[in-house]
């Protein structure tokens, strides 16, 4: 089984929102996916990144605000059927996506996935599910990007049966296991979004993959313990449970060098990956 990280499409920002102390310049933000080869399931995915339904949901108000505020990029070379063929595969071919947290750059090619199973921490969603519309520009959720039989198709991690993490995940302590092999470790990133998960994959070199999501938008941030600037707050579900995740993420950094940790948008971590695409799983 194989790991590939890519990316679909990309957003821009100032960089001093993404990390105190940063440039006040526009930096981009690639929106990240992961893709696994696994010999019993096939391939999944970890997130999706943009796709075209993004634009198509953010041509009215209020929600056009969202593509104001981040403006997006996506050339056809990223959509994520392209991004696939070059490994031959199709979107049909995708048995499982391990959905990280419901913010539109996370899911916006779910719509395009109609054969596969979703795999997510319940609260992700049942919390902006249960929120006013009002609210989906503010927690960057765009509920038309939900497909019809998403329910139907839904993996729920079960989190009533969490599993005792070894010393070599510290300071997580409990997890998930998505697939029942061991093989895909899902494990919740609390501040960033309701339900956040980040997932430990090891590849067939015994090199220890983590994908961390918007835990932190920079590799620097995790490597400094740096948060993003206190205007970022507003975006999180939490901030004070989000510099407690970043520094959990710094203290595992500083004691598992060896681990490769992976944001979902740091743009130098991602395209170090995408130069290199045969990673063994």
């Amino acid at each position: 089984m194989k790991i590939n990280i890519l990316h679909a499409g990309y957003c821009t920002a100032p960089e001093c929102l993404a990390i105190r102390g940063g440039r006040w310049r526009s930096i981009r933000f690639p929106a990240m996916f992961a893709l696994f080869r696994h010999p019993k399931f096939g391939a999944m995915l970890f997130d999706t990144g943009y796709s075209q339904r993004f634009f198509d949901e953010t041509k009215q108000f209020p929600s056009r605000l969202y593509r104001w505020m981040t403006p997006v990029t996506l050339h056809e070379e990223d959509l994520i059927a392209n991004r696939l063929s070059t490994f031959n595969l199709q979107l049909k071919d995708i048995t499982h996506i391990f959905l990280s947290h419901f913010h539109a750059d996370h899911i916006a090619s779910l719509p395009d996935l109609a054969w596969s199973r979703f795999v997510y921490l319940p609260h992700a969603l049942n919390r902006l599910r249960n929120s006013p519309s009002s609210q989906d520009l503010k927690h960057a959720f765009l509920r038309g990007l939900i497909p019809s039989d998403f329910d139907s198709r839904s993996r729920e991690v079960d989190m009533t049966k969490p599993i005792l993490l070894s010393e070599d995940y510290a300071p997580f302590t409990t997890g998930y296991d998505l697939l029942g092999d061991g093989s895909i470790i899902g494990v919740e990133l609390p501040g960033h979004a309701d339900g956040q998960m980040g997932v430990f994959a090891r590849d067939g070199d015994d090199k220890l993959f983590f994908f961390v999501a918007d835990a932190a938008w920079l590799k620097q941030s995790v490597v400094e313990n740096r948060p993003p600037h206190k205007m970022a707050d507003f975006l999180f579900s939490d901030s004070a449970a989000y510099r407690q995740t970043l520094g959990n993420l710094h203290s595992y950094y500083l004691t598992h060098p060896d681990t490769i940790i992976v944001p979902s948008h740091c743009e130098k971590t991602i395209r170090s990956f995408e130069n290199d695409r045969q990673h063994s799983l």
